[in-house]
């Protein structure tokens, strides 16, 4: 089970990853079809966009696997951390909601998945550490 857990923590890392990489495309796809005439409306969408979005859900789905497996495994503090995995996800997904209506917060909705992404990289860290250094880190 620590291998899962490893897995479903790098895919969640690596998830935001692309994340990141997603609206990075949204954004420079909207300006090269605004600066080339197209209309940027309501109905506008792009293939940046529409895989943040899709990806975005596959990770909520994913972190509450995440934290299933953390109760199947010894990973120490493995449940605390799939736990605020899933926090700071919960609050992403809200701060894309609110973020449609006050634009400002989506630097919030950045920061926090970034933040996401380090809690994933640390939860398979300790995945991967040896009962020594458990004790250690305790």
């Amino acid at each position: 089970m620590r291998a899962a857990y490893r897995v479903l923590s790098l895919a969640i890392a690596i998830a935001v990853v692309l994340q990141v990489a997603a609206i990075a495309l949204a954004g420079f796809t909207v300006s090269k079809d605004a600066g080339d005439g197209v209309t940027i409306g309501a109905d506008y969408s792009n293939f940046g966009q529409s895989y943040h979005s899709i990806a975005g859900t596959a990770i909520g789905l994913v972190a509450l696997i995440l934290l299933i497996v953390s109760f199947l495994t010894d990973v120490p503090r493995g449940r605390s951390l799939a736990g605020i995995i899933v926090g700071l996800v919960a609050v992403q997904f809200a701060l894309a909601v609110v973020s449609f209506g006050i634009p400002a917060l989506g630097v919030l909705h950045g920061i926090n998945g970034l933040a996401i992404a380090g809690v994933a990289g640390a939860a398979a860290r300790r995945s991967t550490e040896t009962p020594a250094q458990q004790t250690a880190n305790v």
